[in-house]
């Protein structure tokens, strides 16, 4: 044999990760001779689609790579020894391309070709697109690549993709409409011989099979199968017919009882066309009546727009005149200021002056005290001293009568009680300083007393309060509106009874700080601080309300303690004070921190204290800088703190409460401190009744000391009068001294009145210019006052003007949204009308003409269908019954028809179908007789289409021709030979891109295995269009060399490799 072309695998790289791959340079040579030998031979067919360009295994089988393998287009040999990997290719092409797993007899389930201890095995097979018949080759290209990944679930996906490896689809029907197109048949054992068919085709003895191999492979038992199931659809069919043609019968008599109940109603047709004429009427008359309504409202709108001009003319006058009033207010302001700084420099100087003149005053004052008990002194002495002289007088009359011897002892009696004068003097002068100083310590005494009991007074009252505030909340722990007071819950009860006897036309709200709740705790004190009284007031609806709840409140209030009631008319929405209200980022409204349980109380509350203009602000320094450092928010009046103190853009006013009574919402805590505040009262009360009976009893003893002493001073002035001459003299000294003392003291109290005139004069002067600064001031703070009433005015006016613009603005918005709605109407209701009627109609009557004629015909209509039953139930019976009948008719018709023609198309179509069989038998006994005697042997095929049967008989070449024996009586070589000779036989009868045999020489010697491959190679040779992959154990070393013949070469398995033992597999479960 000459030298032949073959390919060589590769050996695998260190981590085996390619059991086979094939040598580069090797397959670039056949491919320059395979081209260069199709360029040459013009007259040669090369297959253009539909046939394997390469196959590559992972994971597949017992194999971990096989791959890639590069397929010539016209034959091609597998060739390797056993275990190499031959089969696994050939079951990869069945598995890859679509077939299932028991197609191959390898496996009965997907997961079965996953390779042990890997967890998933993939096939990709590339078929050739070339040529006019390619599929879709603007989006495949010249290649087709079906990727297929199988997992050990025994699912498997596809992955189609272009020759640039695009991904173009994932669908299975995408890979079937592929292998239509190419007519691709894995499951077709002429397209796919595997091993196991082949063998089971070998040994088999039943003539039945050889038939069924026969019709399979040629596909005659396929259009065998769909002619049976389409004789079997014509058999349901024409039962269906028959029954369809009873049902008509039934039809029919019911459409011709319907047809003449509809021609007895003829005449209530005029009516009712007459009443749709009507309709088309009214439907016009509608849309003509709404384009009159709307012709008002546009010419209202255009009105209100001119009017908006004279909105903007009078909000700019207004700002020009807040912005003077404002200026104009700066200016007085600053003048004020000035006048207001000169009357502060002149205060301190008017506060010494007034101090000075009353230190003048006072001490003046002290000087005429002085001169007047010297005064009181010098006439006590006066007195004394005309007693004693008197006293003298006398005792001088009596003396000329006493003994010298008396008057020597009357001389040392005189001297003894001189010395005991003198020291009664002192005694005086001590116990007169006593005296003062017990005077002073009893007044001070009975000052502390009185103040101490000014402080238990207010002390017991401060208790009181605490005390009945205490009961107040301990009672509403279990009510709550008995922290309004106790008789409240019976005063809402009597309410209630009035409403019910229907003694007031609303009921009264009340009290208001019921239905109120601060949103946020901190609060609490700054809302009560802020509506104060109202927190208890109640509202009526009108004032005879108002009458009949002041003479409930009689009975349940004492006079001068009745809450405040507030008239205002009921309605069930909050007011809109969205462009009235205050709005800060930072700080609520009172309006917007209150969650207010009834509409009538906010309403209320923003008539009455105007809650939403009034902002909470925390912080007093906060609020400060919002109120007074800058220009207060637009809209606002006022603020409170969370201390509850009263802030003005030009005035702060603190709190008198310290915590909330009304509206706190931890009475717990209200009660803890309300306890706590009593202790400490009662502590207070403790101490103060104590400190007061320590007074009370130092002002007893203080006033028994006084007493005391004031006795013993009596008794000092009588002793002191029993004095005599010398007393006398020294009385006289006495007098001289207290008349110096007297005329000193009073040139010294002239001197101080001289000094306090001087300071009164200046104190006057100072006042006289402090009230001409104030004289000034005064008609400056009313300038101010006066200018800041304008600047009010002027706000309010601007207000008032901007409110009105607003109103102006949303009346007017209103209307045209009023407009739009009235046009969308109108568009509906023309919409309407041109579906009920197309044209415009001009129509003179009204809506209501119209609807009162409409409605006597329908009256008369349904007094006709009383008579003669609903017209439309009878229309719709008989339309119903007449399409009923014309459908079945139609389709029994139509059955019948398709019957007749399904006659004759089957009929045509088995007789074609026997012709094709008659023709393919022939062909395929010809094409067997004749490659039988390339190896000078005789036979036949035998086809007994009655009994679907087919035998073989072959007549050895040394035999008598004349005897034909039986494959079975043949050699297993003959057997295989013959078997050769029958598949290519129905080769040549049946198209198909590829060709695959497994092992197709296994039972062959050498003499039928050489005859039996040039068979082949011949019948290859007649066909480049077509692919043939032939699996052989052999080496095929005997081959002719030709560029379309291409040897694929598995390298041998390793040692200790196994099959896999298919037999231990429980699960027999199908593919996909």
């Amino acid at each position: 044999m000459g030298k032949r072309k073959e390919e060589s695998i590769s050996k695998p790289g260190p981590h085996k990760r390619q059991r086979q791959e094939y040598a580069d340079e090797h397959s670039d040579e056949s491919n320059e001779e395979e081209n260069s030998q199709s360029s040459a031979d013009s007259n040669s067919t090369v297959g253009e689609v539909g046939i394997i360009e390469s196959i590559q295994l992972k994971n597949f089988m017992c194999h971990s790579m096989l791959g890639p393998f590069q397929f010539g287009s016209n034959l091609n040999f597998v060739v390797g020894s056993n275990g190499s990997g031959k089969s696994s290719v050939l079951t990869a092409l069945i598995v890859g391309l679509g077939g299932k797993a028991t197609a191959t007899n390898r496996g009965s389930s997907l997961k079965m070709f996953v390779r042990d201890g890997e967890t998933s095995a993939d096939i990709s097979i590339t078929l050739r697109n070339r040529g006019r018949d390619a599929f879709k080759p603007e989006v495949y290209g010249s290649s087709i690549i079906v990727n297929q990944h199988i997992t050990l679930d025994g699912s498997r996906s596809y992955r189609l993709k272009s020759k640039s490896g695009t991904l173009i689809s994932s669908k299975k029907e995408e890979l079937i409409g592929i292998l239509d197109h190419f007519n691709i048949q894995v499951d077709n054992p002429v397209s796919v011989l595997t091993q196991e068919m082949s063998k089971h085709f070998l040994q088999s003895k039943n003539e039945g099979d050889k038939y069924k191999f026969f019709m399979k492979a040629t596909q005659l038992e396929q259009m065998k199968e769909d002619y049976s199931s389409i004789m079997k659809t014509k058999e349901n069919t024409c039962i269906q017919i028959e029954q369809g043609v009873e049902r008509l019968q039934e039809l029919k008599r019911l459409y011709c009882k319907k047809k003449e109940h509809y021609k007895s109603i003829g005449f209530v047709n005029d009516m009712r066309n007459r009443l749709e004429d009507l309709k088309h009427k009214m439907a016009w008359a509608v849309v003509g009546e709404m384009e009159k309504e709307i012709q008002p409202i546009k010419e209202g709108i255009r009105a209100e727009e001119r009017n908006t001009e004279k909105f903007i003319q009078k909000l700019e006058e207004c700002q020009v005149k807040v912005s003077e009033a404002e200026e104009k207010y700066k200016v007085i302001q600053e003048k004020l200021i000035t006048v207001s700084e000169e009357a502060q420099a002149l205060h301190p100087q008017h506060i010494s002056l007034k101090a000075d003149v009353q230190a003048r005053r006072k001490a003046v004052n002290e000087a005429e005290v002085l001169y007047n008990r010297f005064k009181t002194e010098l006439k006590h002495l006066g007195k004394d001293n005309e007693q004693l002289c008197k006293r003298i007088e006398e005792l001088k009359s009596s003396a000329n009568q006493v003994s010298e011897p008396e008057k020597l002892e009357r001389q040392r009696k005189i001297t003894h009680l001189r010395e005991q004068l003198k020291a009664v003097h002192d005694e005086e002068i001590m116990i007169g300083q006593q005296v003062d100083q017990f005077q002073q310590a009893i007044y001070k005494c009975k000052e502390e007393h009185a103040r101490l009991r000014r402080e238990d007074c207010d002390v017991k009252e401060a208790l009181g309060a605490r005390q009945k505030q205490l009961r107040e909340l301990k009672d509403s722990k279990t009510n709550t509106l008995k922290r309004f007071g106790p008789h409240i819950p019976a005063f809402l009860e009597a309410v209630e009874t009035a409403y019910r006897q229907g003694r007031f036309k609303h009921k009264p709200i009340g009290p208001l700080g019921a239905f109120i709740h601060p949103k946020d705790a901190e609060l609490t004190l700054a809302v009560e601080c802020c509506l104060k009284s109202l927190v208890q007031a109640f509202c009526c609806d009108n004032h005879s309300d108002e009458r009949t709840l002041q003479l409930l409140m009689s009975k349940y209030y004492p006079r001068g303690f009745r809450p405040q009631i507030i008239v205002n008319k009921f309605q069930n929405e909050v007011y809109d004070v969205r462009h009235r209200g205050v709005h800060h980022p930072e700080f609520p409204s009172v309006l917007t921190a209150l969650e207010i349980d009834h509409a009538v109380v906010a309403n209320c509350l923003i008539d009455v204290r105007r809650i939403e203009a009034i902002l909470l602000i925390k912080s007093s320094r906060k609020a400060r800088e919002v109120m007074q450092f800058n220009r207060p928010p637009k809209n606002c009046r006022e603020a409170f703190t969370a201390e509850g103190d009263q802030v003005f853009e030009r005035r702060y006013y603190s709190s008198d409460y310290l915590r909330p009574k009304f509206l706190s919402k931890d009475v717990e805590a209200e009660i803890s401190h309300l306890e706590k505040e009593i202790e400490n009262k009662k502590s207070q009360l403790t101490a103060c009744q104590q400190r007061l009976y320590s007074i009370e009893n130092e002002i007893r003893q203080n006033e028994d000391h006084l007493h005391s002493l004031r006795r013993r001073q009596k008794e000092l002035q009588i002793k002191k009068r029993t004095t005599n001459e010398d007393e006398a003299e020294e009385n006289k000294g006495k007098m001289e001294s207290v008349k110096k003392d007297m005329q000193q003291q009073s040139r010294k109290m002239e001197e101080l009145k001289n000094t306090l005139q001087l300071a009164e004069k200046k104190l006057e002067e100072m006042k006289e210019k402090i009230h001409q600064v104030e004289e000034i001031a005064g008609p400056i703070k009313d300038e101010l006052n006066q200018a800041d009433s304008e600047v009010e005015s002027s706000k309010r006016r601007l207000q008032h003007y901007e409110d009105k613009q607003k109103e102006h603005l949303a009346c007017i918005k209103r209307h045209k949204e009023l407009l739009a709605a009235k046009e969308k109407e109108l568009e509906e209701k023309t919409a309407q009308a041109r579906q009920i009627y197309s044209e415009r109609m001009e129509v003179s009557r009204t809506v209501k003409s119209l609807d009162a004629e409409m409605n006597r015909l329908r009256e008369r209509i349904n007094s006709e269908n009383l008579r003669h039953g609903n017209r439309e139930e009878i229309v719709q019976q008989f339309h119903d019954a007449k399409e009923r009948y014309e459908d079945a008719n139609t389709k029994v018709k139509h059955l019948k028809k398709f019957i007749r023609l399904l006659e004759e198309i089957m009929t045509q179509r088995f007789k074609i179908y026997r012709q094709f069989l008659r023709l393919l038998s022939l062909r395929c006994k010809l094409y067997f007789d004749n490659l039988l005697r390339l190896r000078a042997c005789s036979g036949k095929i035998l086809f007994d289409h009655k009994n679907e049967t087919l035998s073989i008989t072959v007549q050895p070449r040394e035999e008598n021709k004349a005897a034909l024996n039986d494959v079975r009586s043949l050699s297993g070589g003959e057997r295989s030979f013959s078997t050769v000779c029958f598949i290519l036989s129905l080769w040549s009868i049946t198209e198909s891109p590829f060709r695959c045999l497994d092992e197709f020489d296994v039972y062959m010697d050498m003499v039928n295995r050489r005859i039996a491959m040039d068979m082949i190679l011949k019948v290859a040779d007649s066909q480049h269009h077509r692919q043939f992959i032939l699996l052989t154990p052999q080496r095929m070393s005997s081959l002719p060399t030709s560029p379309r013949i291409r040897i694929l070469r598995m390298q041998d398995p390793e040692r200790g490799q196994r099959t896999l033992n298919f037999q231990n597999r429980n699960d027999k479960e199908e593919d996909q």
